[in-house]
C-alpha cells in the first residue's frame, strides 16, 4: 500500500499503541506527516513485550510524523480525559479514533476469573465507548472524522460464543459501538467502521498466547492491518457502518497477491484462521477443525476395544508410550509454572488408547489412561501423526489446520504445548 500523503496534518488518537498493530497503524500514517498520540499504558518496558509509548513516538516522528505519548489506561476515564485535552491542545483537535486497545483471554465460563472478566469487558467494550465519547466533541468539528475500532463482524450464532463467552461478548460489545455510533454519529458526518483480520497476526502478544513457533509460523505480519486501515482512513467518500475483514478492503484496493504479509513466505497458504470470520464457499478442511471446536463438539473416543478405558498410570511399550517417556524426563517444576494445564490425549489407529499430561501441580505427571483431574483440553489424532508431531517432523498448527489435529476445550493452553514439543525433540 503506497503512501499517499491524504493523512497529512491529521491527528490520530489510538490506543494500545505502544506495540503490534496499534504501532503499526502509528508509523503507516506517520509516514504521511501525520500527528500520532499514543495512548497507551506502557510507561516502563515491559518485562515480556517490547516497546513503550516513548520508543513509539521515537519510531513515529523518525518515519515522518509528529508524536505526544500519553499513560492511558483506558479503563480510567480521568487519564482518558487528560490524554484528549493535550491532545487537542498539541495539535489543535482530533480527526481520527483508533480504538485498538483490547485484552484477550480465551477461556470457558467455568475457567474465566471474573477479574478477567471484568479486564476485557472494561477495556475492550467500555474503553471503546468512553475514547469515543470524549473525543466525540473534536470530531464533530473535523472535516476528516473517523472511528475505527479493531473488533470483528457481529455473527450471533453459538459457535462463536461457546468456547470463550466472556472474550466474545467483550470483542461484539466494540462491534456494537459501530453498530449504533455510526447512525448516531451520521449528522456529524463521522465515519464509524470495524476492521478484523482474517488470520492470526504475528504480535508479541499473541506470540505469548499462542507460542512462538505457532505465530511466527502461520500468521501475517501487523502491517496487512496497518494497509487496511489505512485504505479505510483515506478513502472517498468516507465509507462508514461497515465491518471490514483486511484481506477484502484490501483486494478493494487492488491488492490482491498477500503474500509479502505472510511471517514466514513458505506457509502462506497454511495461515492460522482468525476468529469469528465465516468463509464463503466450501470450508477448507482447516478450518472445519476451527469450526467444530467452535460449536464445542467433543473429540471423539477411541474404539471401545483399545485400553483406553484402563486408569493403569503406567506408560506401556510401542511409540506413543515412547514419547510420553520423553515428556516424564522433560517435566519440571518450571515448566509447570509456565503452563497451569492439564492434558487429556486420545490417540486412534495402532496404538489407539488414552494418555494425559498434567502440568498443573508439583512437578507434573504424565500417564496412561484418564487424567486425574478435569483437562483444560483434549487433543485427539491418529498415533502416527502423534508421533509426528512430537518429534518435530510435523508442526501443530500445520496438523490442526489440516485436520489431523482436533481440540475441544481451552484453545490458549491447548496452544501452550508449543513450548514442551519444542523441548521434546532432541530426545526423540
Amino acid at each position: 500500500m503506497i503512501n499517499t500523503g491524504k493523512l497529512a496534518g491529521k491527528t490520530l488518537f489510538i490506543t494500545g499503541a505502544s506495540r503490534g498493530i496499534g504501532k503499526e497503524i502509528a508509523l503507516k500514517a506517520a509516514k504521511d506527516g501525520a500527528n500520532v498520540v499514543v495512548a497507551a499504558k506502557t510507561a516502563e518496558p515491559h518485562p515480556k513485550l517490547p516497546g513503550t509509548i516513548y520508543t513509539a513516538v521515537k519510531e513515529i516522528e523518525e518515519a515522518g510524523g509528529k508524536g505526544l505519548a500519553c499513560v492511558v489506561d483506558v479503563r480510567d476515564e480521568n487519564q482518558v480525559k487528560s490524554a484528549v485535552e493535550e491532545a487537542a491542545k498539541k495539535f489543535g483537535g482530533i480527526d481520527i479514533v483508533i480504538n485498538n486497545a483490547s485484552a484477550i483471554s480465551l477461556t470457558p465460563t467455568e475457567g474465566t476469573d471474573m477479574k478477567r472478566y471484568d479486564l476485557m469487558n472494561n477495556i475492550n467494550t467500555r474503553g471503546t465507548f468512553l475514547v469515543s465519547k470524549l473525543c466525540l466533541p473534536y470530531l464533530k468539528k473535523s472535516s476528516h472524522a473517523h472511528i475505527l475500532n479493531l473488533s470483528p463482524p457481529l455473527n450471533l450464532e453459538p459457535r462463536w460464543f461457546a468456547p470463550h463467552v466472556a472474550y466474545t461478548m467483550a470483542k461484539y460489545g466494540m462491534s456494537m459501538c459501530v453498530l449504533g455510533m455510526h447512525e448516531e454519529f451520521r449528522p456529524f458526518n463521522i465515519s464509524v467502521n470495524a476492521l478484523w483480520p482474517r488470520t492470526a497476526i504475528h504480535t508479541a502478544a499473541i506470540e505469548m498466547l499462542m507460542g512462538k513457533e505457532t505465530s511466527s509460523n502461520y500468521s501475517r505480519k501487523p502491517q496487512i492491518l496497518a494497509d487496511a486501515a489505512y485504505y479505510i482512513l483515506t478513502k472517498e467518500p468516507k465509507p462508514t457502518g461497515n465491518f471490514f475483514i483486511d484481506d477484502e478492503i484490501l483486494a478493494e484496493a487492488g491488492i490482491t497477491n498477500l503474500d509479502q504479509y505472510a511471517v514466514n513466505p513458505n506457509n502462506k497458504d497454511q495461515l492460522m484462521p482468525d476468529f469469528f470470520v465465516d468463509f464463503k464457499g466450501p470450508i477448507p478442511e482447516g478450518i472445519k477443525q476451527l469450526y467444530e471446536i467452535k460449536q464445542g463438539n467433543p473429540a471423539p473416543s477411541p474404539p471401545s476395544s483399545s485400553s483406553s478405558a484402563s486408569s493403569d498410570s503406567s506408560l506401556g511399550d510401542g511409540k506413543i508410550a515412547g514419547v510420553f517417556k520423553a515428556i516424564e524426563s522433560s517435566l519440571s517444576p518450571k515448566v509447570v509454572e509456565s503452563t497451569q494445564a492439564v492434558y487429556q490425549f486420545v490417540v486412534t489407529g495402532d496404538e489407539a488408547g488414552k494418555w494425559y499430561i498434567d502440568l498443573k501441580t508439583g512437578s507434573g505427571a504424565c500417564g496412561k489412561g484418564e487424567a486425574p483431574q478435569k483437562a483444560d483440553a483434549t487433543l485427539t489424532m491418529d498415533g502416527k501423526n502423534f508421533f509426528d508431531m512430537f518429534s518435530g517432523k510435523l508442526k501443530p498448527a500445520s496438523a490442526f489446520m489440516t485436520g489431523k489435529l482436533k481440540i475441544s476445550g481451552n484453545m490458549q493452553k491447548a496452544l501452550k504445548l508449543d513450548k514442551l514439543m519444542g523441548g521434546l525433540k532432541s530426545k526423540m
